[in-house]
C-alpha cells in the first residue's frame, strides 16, 4: 500500500473514531430516544445523612429526649431543592411531609418532638419516639419515588449491621 493510500485510511478511520465518539453520548446517555431504551433512575443530590436513633440517655419521653433522637438529610449538589412534599418514613410508616425548600450543600436535621423549625432543624411535633434500635429510614421525592434509604440494628436474618451499638450511624 503507497504512502498515500494509508494516509487516507488512517484519516477515514480517525474521522470514523471520531463521528462514533461524538453520536456516542447522544445514545448512551440514559436518555430514551425514541428506541425503546428506559431511563435509569437519576441519583438525587439530597440523601440521608446523620441519624441519632433510640434517644440517648433515659428514655423518658419527655419532648427533650423525643428530640434528641432525629435523621439529617442533606443536599449535596449546589443548588436549592425544593423538598415540598417530600416525606422520610420509618418501616412502621410513620411519616413525616417537608414544607421547605433546601439550600444547595446544606443540612436540615428532622427532630421526633416538637419545636420551632428553623432554616436547619425541623420537627415531627410527635409525642412518641419513631426510630428504633433496628429500623429504615427512607427518603422518597414528592412522587413516592425512593431517593435514598439507610437501615441499622439487626438485619432481617439474625445478622448486625451495626455491631448493635446505639447512637449515630
Amino acid at each position: 500500500m503507497s504512502r498515500s493510500a494509508r494516509r487516507i485510511t488512517a484519516t477515514v478511520l480517525a474521522s470514523g473514531a471520531l463521528l462514533a465518539a461524538a453520536a456516542l453520548p447522544a445514545t448512551a446517555d440514559g436518555r430514551d430516544h425514541g428506541h425503546g431504551h428506559h431511563r435509569p433512575a437519576q441519583r438525587s443530590a439530597v440523601v440521608l445523612g446523620e441519624i441519632q436513633y433510640e434517644s440517648p440517655g433515659r428514655d423518658n419521653g419527655s419532648n427533650r429526649s423525643l428530640n434528641a433522637e432525629w435523621v439529617t438529610v442533606t443536599n449535596t449538589g449546589r443548588h436549592a431543592v425544593n423538598l415540598r412534599g417530600w416525606t422520610l418514613s420509618d418501616e412502621s410508616r410513620r411519616t413525616y411531609t417537608f414544607d421547605l425548600r433546601l439550600p444547595g450543600r446544606s443540612s436540615v436535621r428532622v427532630h421526633t418532638g416538637v419545636g420551632r423549625d428553623t432554616r436547619h432543624d425541623v420537627y415531627q411535633d410527635r409525642r412518641h419516639y419513631v426510630w428504633d434500635s433496628r429500623d429504615t429510614a427512607t427518603l422518597r421525592d414528592n412522587r413516592g419515588r425512593r431517593l435514598d434509604a439507610k437501615s441499622w440494628g439487626r438485619y432481617r436474618d439474625g445478622g448486625h449491621r451495626d455491631g448493635g451499638q446505639r447512637g449515630n450511624r
